[in-house]
């Protein structure tokens, strides 16, 4: 795997920013944590955290975090969302618009099961199936998976080709540096709010 983070210090590298990185970010953003989680308190009924079972490195299920942006118990009726999907609540327009439900990620990234960047995590029942149609999907337990990554700041995120997603992951795997991290991450914060301006109402699994 060239220049992957198989290497005991490369890979040290990565867990040590990634850790690092996430501590300070909950610290500086816990205001904004706190006032979140009371908008969705105070706005509809449910739980202000969303947990889901995703799978993450080495093919190992995690739960991942997520404010909560649609009624409790949107789930049952369907795992996908929709433009303008009416089990959004009024908060949860405003947080996946901005991405600001991706938030509580940064205590996956803390615990270790995410990283700030790599690919993004499915869920179980979609994986099983990815992995039986799309070659060499498997590949992609290679990394832990990140809040953000190469498909996502490509432009490939929400209602999009699976396969285009799983070949940029595998690029990234192939071709990951301590750089290429910080490029992803500097895409993903400067061009996060042209992309919610132009594409507002993202479609995504629940």
């Amino acid at each position: 795997m060239k220049n992957a983070p198989g290497r005991k210090t490369e890979y040290a590298l990565k867990r040590a920013f990634d850790a690092g990185t996430a501590a300070l970010g909950l610290a500086v953003l816990s205001p904004l944590l706190l006032g979140i989680s009371a908008a969705i308190r105070c706005t509809s009924p449910g739980p202000v955290l969303y947990r889901q079972e995703r799978v993450g490195l080495n093919g190992k299920v995690f739960t991942m975090l997520k404010f909560r942006s649609m009624e409790d118990g949107a789930e049952e009726t369907s795992a996908w969302t929709a433009r303008n999907d009416p089990r959004r609540t009024g908060v949860g327009v405003w947080l996946r618009r901005y991405s600001l439900d991706e938030l509580p990620q940064l205590v996956n990234v803390l615990c270790g099961s995410m990283s700030l960047v790599g690919p993004r995590p499915e869920q179980p029942s979609f994986a099983e199936s990815f992995q039986q149609t799309i070659p060499g999907y498997v590949q992609r337990y290679r990394m832990r998976p990140g809040i953000t990554g190469w498909a996502q700041v490509n432009g490939l995120r929400g209602d999009t080709s699976i396969e285009e997603r799983a070949a940029h992951d595998l690029w990234y795997i192939e071709n990951w540096t301590p750089w290429l991290d910080v490029r992803i991450l500097v895409k993903t914060l400067c061009g996060g709010m042209i992309n919610r301006l132009e594409f507002p109402d993202r479609g995504e699994r629940a």
